[in-house]
């Protein structure tokens, strides 16, 4: 996604962002993405992620993802959701 002009990513020390917000991250083995609440919940049920803990408490919208295979996808619908201008902003 970095490489790829069509999206806006840049690389941080803290992992990749969109916007200047964070939407993605590596935490061990897992890439950590932030998806809609719903998505999120879904994926959780599926088995597919497993709910990120911040400051030890879950989160709704940040998931844990170890298969890397999910990850280009998973990134991709962050970079979306992260990225999408607030309804009434900038659209």
């Amino acid at each position: 996604m970095a490489e790829d002009e069509d999206y806006d990513v840049e690389i941080a020390a803290d992992g990749l962002l969109v916007r200047g917000r964070l939407f993605a991250f590596l935490e061990g083995d897992d890439l950590v993405v932030e998806l809609p609440e719903a998505r999120a919940r879904d994926l959780k049920a599926r088995g597919v992620a497993f709910a990120f803990r911040a400051a030890g408490r879950p989160s709704r919208d940040w998931v844990r993802v170890s298969d890397r295979q999910l990850w280009p996808e998973l990134a991709r619908e962050a970079h979306t959701f992260v990225g999408e201008p607030a309804v009434g902003g900038e659209s």
